[in-house]
C-alpha cells in the first residue's frame, strides 16, 4: 500500500434531526435531539434479559474448563474422588445461586425488576379537534375545486359543440395513417403497406375545419322525441377537422355478383367492406364514416382491376368477356358468372343500403385471396444457399439435388389466380345445390325404401362429401346400402358399399339414374335375407336380367324363390321404367292342371311346377315392399304346411 498517495476520508453523520412534521406550506418542523438520560433508558430498554439464559452461562464455564484440561491434561489426577468431588461443588454452587434468585423474587425489599416506560408527548384534546378540522377542510378545498372544473368543463361543451383539433387529430392517428408534409397533414387510405401494388392513390388531407356558417353556429341543438314523448334538445355533432378525399374515391361502391342461367337471376350477392367491424364512427368522429367509405371505394376498384386483369390473361375453353365494369364468365354450360364494380357518387341515406344481400363467404373468400395475392407480393422466399437468386421457392431450390423430373417442376409452377379460384368455388357451389336437389326429390318421391342424407360439415371450398344411406323402414336390421359422393367443381365421384368407384358429369340426371339402380339393388338383397330369415329358398337371382323389352334405364333385376316345402315359388322382377316398377308372380306345385300322356305317363312329372301367375302386388295390405313380400311369404307357407 502506498502511503503517500493515501487520502484521508471523515465519515460523519449528518447534523439534521429526524423530520417530525411537514406542514401544507413546506415548512419542515425538526424533532428535538434526545437528552442523555433518555438516550439511557432506551438503550436500557432493548435489552432482553430473557434472553441470557444458565445454558449460555453453562457453555461459557464449558469453554473455561476445556481451555484449563488442555493446560493440564499430561497432569495426572492426584486423587481418584477428585472429579467426583468438582461435580458436588459445582452442583452445591448452582443450587446455593437458585436459592438465592427465589429469596430475591420472594422478598421485593431486595431488587425490583420493571421495563423503563418511555415519555409520552401531552397532547392536548382542542389541538387534535383543530388540526382534523383543518384537514377537513383543505379535503373539501380540494373537492370543491374538482367539481367546479368539471362543472366549467360542462358548461363548456354544452355552450360550444366543437371538439379540440389536436384530440379529434390523436384520434384520427389512431385509426388511420397520417404524416406531416410541410405545413399539411396527409393521410393513406390504400393497403401498399399489406403488399399492394394498385396504382391509384389513396392520399387525404386534414385539415382544421373553418368557422361555423351562420346556421350551424345559431342552432346548436336539433329537436328530438323523449321518452315521455315531449320534444327534446339535443346537441348536433360536430367536428374541429376537416378531411378532403380525393374525387374517384367519393361516393359509395360495391361489387355485384350475379349468377344466371337463361337470363334467370339463380344467385346474387354484394360484396363491400360496409357494415362488418366494430363501429367507431361514435367513437372516433364525423369524418370516420368519410375515410370508411373512401377505403371502401379503393378496395372495390383494386378487387375490380385485379379480376379483370386476370380475366383477359386467363385462356379458358369459352373466353371470358371484359367490358367496361363488367365482367362475364361461363361456369356450366348455360350458366354465366356476372362480376359488375357498382360506383355511386351520390348516397342517399334514405335508401337501403347494398349490404342488404350480403354473401359472407363470398366476401371471406375475395378479401382472403386479395390478402394472399398481398403477402405474396411483399413476402418473398429467402434464397438458399445465400448466394443463390432471389425469387424461386424452397421447392424449386430443392429440384436440383432431389432430381425432380419435369412434371414436377410445371405443378410447381402452377398457381391459381383469384378469378379462377372464385369460378371454381362457384362452379362447385352450384354442383353442391344440383346434388342436394337431386337427393332432396328422389327422397320426397320414392317413399319406399328411404333415402337419408348426412351432409359433411367439414368442407373444402371445392369439394363437398355427402353420404347416402337406403333403408326401408322397419327392416333397416336386415340390409342397408350406404355409398359416399364427393362433389367437386364439375365432376361428382360416387363410392359404393363394395369398393366400386364411378365418375359422373355434371348432369344431373346421372346422378339420379345411379340413386334409382341403387334403390333396385337394395330392395333384392333385403328381399334375399328377408327370405333367407323365413326359411325360403333361393334359387335363383340376378341383378341384370338380360330377358324381356329394353329397360331405358339400368338393367332389371329379378330373384327366384321357394317355399321350405317347395311346393310354392315366387319370381321378383324389379325395373327402373323411370320409377320403381315391380312384378310379383307365383306358382305351385304339384301341378293341378298335370294330365298324363302316352309321352309323359309318370306322376311324378306334375311336381315341376306350373305356370306362373301374376300377382296383384299393389292390392297386397303392407306399408312397404319387404312388408307385402313378408305377408306373401307368410301365406304361401301356411298353405303348405
Amino acid at each position: 500500500m502506498n502511503i503517500t498517495n493515501s487520502v484521508n476520508v471523515s465519515v460523519e453523520t449528518t447534523c439534521e434531526n429526524q423530520i417530525q412534521e411537514i406542514t401544507y406550506d413546506g415548512t419542515e418542523i425538526y424533532q428535538p435531539p434526545p437528552t442523555l438520560s433518555e438516550t439511557l433508558t432506551r438503550c436500557a430498554a432493548r435489552i432482553d434479559f430473557s434472553k441470557t439464559s444458565l445454558d449460555d452461562l453453562k457453555k461459557e464455564d464449558k469453554a473455561i474448563e476445556d481451555d484449563s484440561k488442555d493446560a493440564t491434561q499430561f497432569q495426572p489426577s492426584l486423587w481418584p474422588w477428585d472429579s467426583v468431588r468438582n461435580k458436588l461443588n459445582d452442583a452445591l454452587t448452582e443450587i446455593c445461586v437458585l436459592s438465592d434468585v427465589i429469596s430475591i423474587a420472594k422478598d421485593k425489599r431486595y431488587l425490583v425488576l420493571d421495563p423503563v416506560p418511555e415519555e409520552q408527548d401531552d397532547v392536548k384534546p382542542i389541538v387534535q379537534v383543530y388540526s382534523r378540522k383543518k384537514a377537513l377542510g383543505q379535503a373539501a378545498q380540494v373537492l370543491l375545486s374538482g367539481a367546479e372544473r368539471l362543472r366549467n368543463s360542462h358548461s363548456e361543451q354544452r355552450n360550444r359543440n366543437v371538439t379540440d383539433f389536436h384530440i379529434e387529430l390523436l384520434r384520427l392517428r389512431q385509426n388511420w395513417r397520417l404524416k406531416k408534409v410541410s405545413n399539411a397533414i396527409i393521410g393513406d387510405l390504400s393497403y401498399r403497406t399489406a403488399g399492394s401494388k394498385f396504382g391509384m392513390s389513396g392520399t387525404f388531407e386534414v385539415t382544421k375545419a373553418e368557422e361555423l356558417a351562420d346556421d350551424d353556429s345559431a342552432s346548436g341543438s336539433s329537436t328530438g322525441v323523449g321518452n315521455n314523448g315531449l320534444p327534446t334538445q339535443s346537441p348536433k355533432t360536430t367536428s374541429s377537422l376537416r378531411v378532403i378525399v380525393p374525387a374517384e374515391l367519393q361516393g359509395v361502391a360495391y361489387i355485384k355478383v350475379i349468377t344466371q342461367k337463361d337470363q334467370e337471376d339463380l344467385c346474387t350477392a354484394n360484396v363491400n367492406l360496409m357494415g362488418h367491424g366494430p363501429n367507431i364512427t361514435q367513437q372516433a368522429g364525423v369524418w370516420q364514416k368519410t375515410l370508411e367509405f373512401a377505403q371502401n371505394v379503393l378496395f372495390c376498384k383494386e378487387l375490380f382491376s385485379q379480376l379483370a386483369r386476370e380475366a383477359i390473361q386467363l385462356q379458358a375453353p369459352i373466353p371470358h368477356v371484359v367490358i367496361g365494369n363488367q365482367i362475364r364468365a361461363t361456369l356450366l354450360p348455360g350458366i354465366q358468372l356476372i362480376i359488375s364494380l357498382c360506383h355511386s357518387t351520390t348516397f342517399d341515406s334514405s335508401q337501403p343500403g347494398p349490404i342488404n344481400d350480403h354473401d359472407h363467404v363470398l366476401e371471406h373468400s375475395l378479401h382472403q385471396l386479395l390478402r394472399e395475392v398481398h403477402h405474396k407480393n411483399s413476402h418473398h422466399p429467402f434464397p438458399h444457399p445465400t448466394s443463390g437468386p432471389l425469387g424461386p421457392s424452397k421447392k424449386r431450390m430443392l429440384a436440383g439435388p432431389k432430381a425432380a423430373d419435369r412434371q414436377s417442376l410445371l405443378e410447381m409452377t402452377k398457381s391459381q389466380t383469384i378469378l379462377e379460384q372464385i369460378i371454381a368455388q362457384a362452379q362447385h357451389i352450384f354442383m353442391r345445390k344440383r346434388t342436394q336437389y337431386v337427393l332432396d326429390t328422389l327422397a320426397r318421391d320414392v317413399k319406399d325404401p328411404q333415402i337419408v342424407s348426412h351432409w359433411n360439415a367439414m368442407n373444402s371450398p371445392t369439394m363437398s362429401c355427402v353420404k347416402i344411406n337406403i333403408v326401408t323402414h322397419g327392416y333397416d336390421t336386415i340390409n342397408r346400402t350406404s355409398l359416399v359422393i364427393h362433389v367437386k367443381e364439375r365432376s361428382l365421384k360416387c363410392i359404393c358399399r363394395d369398393g366400386r368407384v364411378m365418375h359422373l358429369s355434371y348432369e344431373p340426371q346421372e346422378l339420379r339414374d345411379l340413386i334409382l339402380c341403387q334403390i333396385n339393388s337394395h330392395q333384392i338383397s333385403c328381399l334375399l335375407n328377408l327370405a333367407r330369415c323365413m326359411a325360403w329358398t333361393v334359387l335363383s337371382n340376378s341383378n341384370n336380367l338380360g330377358i324381356g323389352k329394353v329397360e331405358p334405364l339400368g338393367n332389371a333385376s329379378s330373384c327366384l324363390l321357394a317355399s321350405p316345402n317347395s311346393d310354392r315359388m315366387i319370381a321378383v322382377q324389379i325395373r327402373c321404367d323411370p320409377q320403381i316398377d315391380v312384378k310379383v308372380y307365383i306358382a305351385r306345385s304339384p301341378r293341378p292342371d298335370f294330365i298324363p300322356s302316352p309321352l309323359v305317363p309318370e306322376k311324378f312329372w306334375e311336381n315341376l311346377g306350373g305356370h306362373f301367375k301374376e300377382v296383384r302386388f299393389d292390392k297386397i295390405e303392407g306399408k312397404s315392399f319387404l312388408n307385402k313380400m313378408e305377408f306373401l311369404m307368410a301365406a304361401l307357407t301356411s298353405n303348405s304346411i
